[in-house]
């Protein structure tokens, strides 16, 4: 697939990278963006060499300031409930992807914007980000799992709040209520973003996906019932070779060179 609305790129040290890539929409979401970003998700599920995954929007505007407006308002219900449908299904498989992905927030994520990066690990996001949820404003609600996620990551009133206000934020309110995990100058932010990554890239894959996989699946059940999941998955780690190297690397006082593979 040629790609037009994002720009997919490997960078030095298996560090995947997906721009948003329609500046002058301020990188606003219709089908063709979907689609695109789908097809790009299954070349990084395909492609071992990817160890960890930057989101960011091309421009110094946005990284996406919400949905296309002008394509929703010509769809049908049943149309909308199929472009909704396809940012659910795509944001669970970028949630599940057994690598770290870093959304790297450098101006407007509304919307839409908003969810993609909630649907990623973290947020890194500039000193001029902004968030929110501005649906209620067009007399409608989010429609790619903004209810469901954000009250999971702030909370049931601060997310109601949030939605049915429409109100937009500053990434250091973000970072105040728990969504953002730093707020930098917009000089550095990509800067600070490909130094994390490529230090996660520098960690065990198995290792990297079970925490993945232990704070995402055990979020939602009871501590009990977390705590052997998480007994479970470090009985796995400890079979995988990065493991024998970590241990081995500790014990040889070294640094380890993590090279396993999760098959």
């Amino acid at each position: 697939m040629t790609y037009e609305t994002i720009i997919f790129t490997v960078e030095e040290g298996g560090i995947g990278v997906i721009r948003f890539n329609r500046p002058k929409a301020l990188n606003a979401i219709n089908p063709d963006v979907l689609a695109e970003f789908s097809d790009a998700i299954d070349k990084i599920e395909a492609d071992r060499a990817i160890r960890a995954l930057i989101l960011t929007g091309e421009g110094e505007k946005a990284f996406i300031a919400g949905a296309d407006i002008s394509h929703m308002i010509k769809l049908s219900p049943l149309q909308i409930r199929k472009f909704s449908s396809a940012g659910h299904n795509l944001l669970f498989r970028l949630e599940s992807l057994p690598i770290p992905v870093i959304a790297c927030v450098n101006g407007f994520a509304l919307g839409g914007g908003t969810e993609i990066a909630m649907a990623c690990d973290f947020i890194y996001a500039s000193e001029n980000a902004r968030f929110g949820q501005p649906e209620i404003n067009l007399g409608l609600i989010p429609g790619f799992g903004g209810t469901q996620r954000l009250s999971r990551l702030v909370g049931k009133a601060r997310a109601k709040e949030l939605c049915m206000t429409g109100a937009m934020i500053s990434a250091q309110e973000v970072k105040e209520i728990g969504l953002v995990n730093k707020v930098l100058p917009s000089d550095k932010l990509w800067e600070e973003c490909v130094k994390t990554a490529k230090v996660l890239a520098s960690k065990g894959k198995v290792s990297l996906k079970a925490v993945k996989d232990c704070i995402e699946r055990g979020y939602d059940v009871d501590l009990r019932d977390g705590c052997y999941m998480e007994s479970d998955a470090f009985a796995i780690c400890i079979t995988s070779p990065d493991a024998k190297e970590g241990l081995g690397a500790f014990l040889e006082k070294r640094k380890p060179d993590f090279k396993g593979e999760l098959d």
